[in-house]
């Protein structure tokens, strides 16, 4: 495998370290190949909100195992799955399953297209959507810029129909906009950004961001891979009260199974195939296994409605962090939202991509080093952000903080 492994975040190329496998994990807990345990913050980027193996979730994967893995054809799960969505995000009028947040995102990317009949898109350097040809772009020189290929295989002609702006400034974006003019077909953000760390949008940029979208009569896509079902049961656009014209949905709603699903407002949605036009398809769509390892996830969480004590917890390990930081002179800034959460070795928190390629790098491959020494897995990347589970009790958050507590000392 090109690294070793499977999705280069993995390979610890960001921390100059060594990938740890891992072969089983419980709760708030992961265990690698040597029988070291580690508590996790990361919970496979997602979808471990309720804690590893959770109980409710492997039953239902259990039952359905029994009755088979795939069918390539519809089944009453996926719609069921469909209506737990709906009642929690209802600017998702209909939905469509896939496998991947890729996926999801590219579905977007290719509706919205070809509803609008445009061809330009608008998104935010340090927002990643997937390994997308049309969105794995950067910014080039100046506030904001069309975009340039930002990995070898992606044509410049189909570079250039994106636009990469800064994220939390608005300016750049109208600037844009107002060059584009009637060929936008889309702006995409994450509204709360998990792919620079933690960031999350301003209220009055992602307000603005739907502003314009009316005017130039565009779509507002809401990529929520990370944090539908993550940040709140609506998502991040139930706490900022903004309703997208789509969303692309990941990680969560599969219950740890390979899943994504995107929707929006009836009438964009009733473009796609067999019903319009814009062609999507895709044989496990749909899976059973992580249709009902999404059901009964979303229950749970329907039922139990953490985010506010997942909020309390990750904010209470990261404030008694900041303050030892600070102890030993050390700059340190935090920030959480219902399950997630992030980090960063700088004074002020950052807002941007740029402001976080300006936090001290050398200080945190030490930390996150240190912290793994000591048994705590963080995302091996400043350019990631964390998850904290409900079965990360007191317990476990006062033997975080201790372990924290000596991995700050080697500093």
């Amino acid at each position: 495998m090109p690294g070793g492994v499977n999705s280069p975040v993995r390979a610890f190329k960001n921390v100059d370290g060594k990938p740890v496998f891992f072969k089983s994990a419980k709760g708030p807990t992961l265990i690698d190949e040597d029988d070291n345990q580690y508590i996790d913050f990361i919970g496979s980027w997602g979808p471990m909100i309720l804690g590893h193996s959770n109980p409710v979730v492997l039953n239902a994967i259990k039952a359905q195992l029994e009755l088979g893995t795939s069918y390539g054809a519809p089944t009453s799960l996926e719609s069921e799955l469909a209506k737990i969505i709906k009642s929690q995000v209802p600017s998702m009028e209909k939905i469509r399953m896939v496998n991947s947040g890729t996926e999801a995102t590219m579905s977007c990317i290719r509706l919205a297209r070809g509803f609008t009949g445009k061809n330009k898109i608008i998104k935010f350097t340090g927002c990643y959507h997937g390994h997308v040809d049309s969105l794995l772009v950067k910014a080039g020189s100046g506030v904001s810029t069309f975009g340039l290929p930002d990995s070898p295989g992606i044509p410049k002609e189909l570079a250039a129909l994106t636009y990469s702006c800064h994220y939390n400034d608005i300016e750049s974006v109208i600037e844009i906009a107002n060059e584009i003019g009637d060929d936008l077909a889309a702006i995409i953000v994450e509204p709360v950004a998990g792919n620079m760390g933690f960031i999350p949008g301003e209220q009055e940029f992602l307000s603005t961001l739907r502003k314009l979208c009316n005017e130039f009569d565009s779509l507002l896509i809401f990529d929520e891979v990370m944090s539908g079902f993550r940040v709140a049961l609506g998502g991040a656009q139930s706490l900022y009260k903004i309703e997208p014209d789509l969303t692309a949905l990941g990680k969560v709603i599969g219950g740890g199974l390979p899943v994504g699903s995107f929707g929006g407002k009836e009438n964009i949605m009733d473009q796609l195939a067999p019903i319009g036009p814009i062609y999507q398809a895709g044989t496990l769509s749909g899976n059973p296994l992580a249709m009902s390892a999404g059901i009964a996830l979303l229950n749970a969480l329907i039922k139990e409605n953490p985010f506010d004590a997942l909020e309390l917890a990750s904010s209470e390990i990261m404030l008694h962090t900041k303050n030892l930081m600070n102890d030993k002179g050390i700059p340190f800034s935090t920030s959480s939202i219902g399950g997630m959460f992030g980090f960063f070795l700088s004074e002020n928190f950052p807002k941007n991509f740029q402001d976080v390629l300006e936090t001290d790098d050398a200080m945190f491959k030490k930390f996150f080093n240190a912290s793994l020494n000591q048994g705590i897995y963080f995302a091996p990347s400043k350019f990631e952000a964390g998850f904290i589970s409900s079965t990360h009790d007191q317990a476990i958050i006062d033997q975080t903080k201790s372990k924290i507590e000596k991995a700050i000392k080697e500093l």
